[in-house]
């Protein structure tokens, strides 16, 4: 772990951040008023769920988070097209 130095602090509050930003864009994700809004506060909060999952990575140094992180950018991002391709057509499958 860092411990008290300067890069450990800087993770920390970068954590805190995006910890914030993750609230935020659950606040839009439930209120909302339509549902491309609701879409693209689903894609910020995987986003920043995969920048929460490095910085733990680093702050535990180890690599186990950055293959979740990973896993997660895939999902998110394939997630995200097949919702907005739902809403368009009102059809996924072609």
């Amino acid at each position: 772990m860092f411990g008290t130095s300067l890069l450990g602090a800087a993770v920390v509050g970068a954590m805190c951040v995006v910890g914030v930003a993750m609230l935020l864009a659950l606040w839009r994700l439930l209120r909302g008023p339509t549902v491309p809004d609701r879409i693209l506060a689903l894609d910020t909060l995987s986003v920043t769920a995969i920048a929460q999952l490095v910085l733990f990575g680093m702050y535990l140094q180890t690599a186990v988070y950055f293959e979740a992180a990973l896993i997660i950018a895939m999902l998110g991002f394939v997630s995200t097209v097949v919702l907005c391709k739902y809403i368009l057509r009102r059809d996924i499958v072609e």
